[in-house]
């Protein structure tokens, strides 16, 4: 079994290169969370796939959040450097093969393949931070990491509209060369470095179980409310289907030598009570990646470019606490009270955007995203230290997946959950208002509007933008209202988040990694000193 590599084993350089190439490879990562938005009207019109447009998306999301506990527990068996590479490569491969797409078809099948590699980036990332700097030290590091998420949620659609004009295919073939030269750098220096490895059982059971488990609740939560009523057989069937899968993966795990899940961890009450904040977590900050830029696109007329430009807000918020925030956690080694804050902060950046209105200046949402930024900066990174603070060394990759899938899965199930409180507010809205603003256009205009111009509607600023005024403003009252709706709820469930992160016992961070032979890294638990 290798030795872990720790800061002091590397020189500054390396340490620094190492790091830079890690940031790159989140950042390819979560831009292609959000690049492909913006172009996908480009890209639907070339490939002539109206039909299966949202799939672009969804396939990416799904392989991405699937794939995720997988690399965390075989980077644990191999090692991370083999593992992280893999990754990347499959990740190029399928950006390379995405951008040659000559059909819808062709397209969201490599959109998927280009999900699996993206799985590993953002996890392994922040395991191999884990693996060469102490629990201590690690928080001014992984906070520039949180910054990256900040950056990549606005230049993903301003990036995306801006190639879309030029060659919507430069969207895929740009990761190539900035992907490559991650590769090379992270081979570079974790060659000279061994890592812990240990015999290699996979647990192929446990895999065969969690991944279609994984894929229906997603499928289930994408579809309902949209291409199949919530309470039709295919829902209920997939629902279903997640919850077997799900059963039989915990027994499965409670059984394998080397689980892909080791349920051990989850006796450990911080890092249980962490991995339901983490999904509570993504519920939140998925709501505003997602339902702010609606706001202003279908209420206030901006285009998806201009749209991600204005969320640059809250991508300011986000890299000033993460970085900050990670710099005196550093120094204090305790991150309880930083969880509590950002958990505060978010529910109030939230419960502020339940005041927009049609009218809503651009300088006072500007303050709500600034407000919403600078929780989610100072909250994303001391979770993550509080989950890797106390599993075994041994487990760091399988505890490390485990947040940024909970995280995912969060965000997965309430985008769901928050767009069919939407649409039910919406279609409410409009029911009740709509007949009596058409009742006020002349006889043409009137005649003109009808059931199809409504479904134009729900898809297409700029067919709001060019409505006759009495139905305008009340297609745009119908989103703000059902918008405020969408961020009180989203307010409600992140106010959980403060009760929970008070429950979080206030641990030092160590110096170190536990020892190998810690069974239950009790001793982290001995250790560390609590503060009231």
């Amino acid at each position: 079994m290798g030795e872990r590599a720790g800061a002091a084993d590397m020189s500054r350089k390396e340490l620094y290169t190492l790091f830079g190439a890690l940031m790159l490879t989140m950042l390819l990562a979560s831009l292609d969370q959000t690049i492909v938005g913006t172009a996908l009207p480009t890209i639907v019109g070339d490939l002539d796939g109206m039909g299966d447009y949202t799939w672009v998306v969804t396939a990416y999301l799904i392989a991405t959040t699937a794939s995720t506990p997988l690399y965390g527990k075989l980077s644990d068996l191999y090692g991370r450097r083999p593992v992280i590479l893999v990754a990347i490569v499959i990740f190029l491969v399928a950006s390379a093969l995405a951008g040659l797409s000559q059909n819808m078809l062709q397209l969201i099948l490599f959109r998927g393949l280009q999900g699996l590699g993206g799985g590993g980036l953002i996890s392994l990332a922040f395991t191999v931070v884990s693996d060469v700097v102490s629990p201590r030290e690690r928080g001014k590091y992984q906070g520039f990491f949180g910054a990256v998420f900040g950056i990549s949620s606005v230049a993903g659609p301003v990036l995306g509209g801006w190639l879309s004009e030029v060659d919507w295919r430069w969207i895929f073939y740009i990761n190539l060369p900035l992907g490559l030269a991650a590769m090379i750098a992270v081979d570079q220096v974790l060659r000279r470095h061994h890592f812990p490895t240990r015999p290699r059982r996979i647990d192929y059971l446990g895999a065969a179980c969690l991944v279609p488990a994984v894929v229906c609740l997603l499928l289930a939560v994408t579809w309902g409310g949209d291409d199949y009523a919530w309470g039709s057989g295919v829902i209920i069937g997939l629902f279903a289907a997640a919850a077997v899968l799900t059963a039989a993966f915990i027994l499965v795990e409670t059984r394998a030598e080397e689980p892909i899940l080791p349920l051990r961890m989850f006796r450990q009450g911080t890092f249980a009570l962490a991995s339901v904040i983490a999904l509570i977590f993504g519920v939140g900050m998925f709501s505003g990646i997602v339902y702010i830029p609606l706001f202003f696109q279908m209420v206030r007329g901006y285009s998806p470019t201009d749209s991600g430009l204005l969320m640059i807000p809250m991508m300011a918020g986000m890299v000033l606490t993460s970085v900050s925030s990670g710099f005196v956690i550093s120094r204090v080694g305790r991150y309880k009270w930083f969880l509590v804050a950002g958990s505060i902060v978010i529910t109030a950046g939230l419960a502020l955007f339940t005041q927009l209105h049609v009218d809503t200046p651009l300088w006072t949402s500007s303050l709500f995203l600034l407000v919403l930024g600078v929780g989610m900066g100072m909250f994303m990174q001391p979770l993550v230290l509080a989950m890797q603070n106390i599993v075994r060394i041994e487990d760091l990759g399988a505890g490390t997946s485990t947040n940024n899938f909970a995280r995912s899965l969060g965000g997965a199930i309430g985008t769901a959950v928050l767009g069919a409180v939407m649409t039910s507010k919406l279609n409410d809205e409009l029911a009740a208002n709509l007949p009596g603003a058409v009742a006020q256009l002349s006889p043409q205009e009137a005649s003109g509007f009808g059931e199809t111009d409504l479904s134009a509607v729900m898809q297409s600023p700029t067919v709001v933008a060019h409505l006759p005024e009495p139905v305008r403003l009340v297609v745009q009252q119908a989103f703000t209202d059902g918008l405020d709706l969408v961020f009180l709820v989203a307010a409600c469930i992140a106010a959980v988040t403060i009760v929970l992160t008070l429950f979080m016992p206030n641990l030092v961070l160590r110096g170190s990694q536990p020892p190998m032979d810690d069974p239950d890294a009790k001793a982290c638990e001995v250790r560390a000193e609590t503060a009231p």
